[in-house]
């Protein structure tokens, strides 16, 4: 399982290039509402010995600390990403350190871009909402059109609609990334022609600024996953790329 400090890398994104990620969740736990059997970060019952969150004050340090550090060893970096062990908007303190992170940014990386990966279960909330729109690229994920398909991929601790959630993602305007996992599982097809089609008409509906559909790249806690290939990738997006749509597959 993946631990990562309050502020670590810069590492090598598929996505985002070199990017600072930003961890607001327990160093040596997890803290998330979705258990996806596809994370990196393994199932939430296995990363219960820390619940302690960093405060907005610490997040603040800590960032500027680093990014003091990579200013004078004259390195780059593309993005500063909210990532780490978890659902990073459940942080009680997340819009404060959003305007702290843009504020540090603009001081030492100016070119660099905001980024923050969410689920978007959290966009009920109107200053989670307001929090991502300030960023570069708020990164939403959805990897099922349905209610069903979510509740078996990515596992919600609650009751999760997934048209509750794909209307909630209609208050950015499109100005947002949807991102989706496709992969393959014992009963399970990401790829399956009434899967993809229903996730099309959900991508016309939104119509995001861009979109990134991405595979398995390192060990998931769920056994017996499949990876689908970048090029069936491809093929499966082909009719968004031919309306015009921005579509990027890893």
């Amino acid at each position: 399982m993946m631990r990562e400090e309050t502020v670590f890398g810069p590492i090598r994104s598929r996505r985002l290039g070199a990017s600072l990620g930003i961890n607001l969740l327990p160093r040596k736990g997890k803290l998330c509402n979705f258990d996806c059997i596809y994370c990196e970060c393994g199932w939430n019952k296995d990363g219960t010995q820390d619940k302690v969150l960093p405060t907005a004050l610490e997040v603040r340090r800590a960032l500027e600390d680093k990014l003091a550090e990579l200013m004078l060893e004259g390195r780059h970096i593309d993005s500063i990403t909210f990532s780490g062990d978890g659902e990073p908007t459940l942080h009680p303190e997340f819009p404060q350190i959003v305007e702290d992170v843009i504020l540090l940014r603009d001081g030492f990386f100016p070119d660099a871009k905001v980024s923050v990966l969410t689920n978007a279960t959290r966009l009920d909330d109107e200053k989670v909402v307001a929090a991502l729109k300030k960023v570069d690229n708020p990164i939403l994920k959805l990897d099922a059109a349905s209610s069903e398909d979510v509740a078996h991929i990515n596992r919600p601790a609650f009751p999760c609609d997934a048209g509750t959630v794909i209307e909630n993602m209609r208050k950015f305007d499109g100005n947002f990334i949807l991102q989706t996992m496709f992969l393959k599982g014992p009963g399970f097809d990401s790829a399956a022609p009434q899967r993809v089609s229903a996730w099309m008409d959900v991508v016309r509906r939104l119509r995001p600024r861009a979109v990134q559909c991405y595979s398995l790249d390192r060990p998931a806690p769920a056994s017996a996953l499949e990876k689908i290939p970048v090029e069936q990738l491809k093929q499966l997006v082909r009719p968004l790329v031919e309306e015009g749509f921005q579509v990027d597959c890893y």
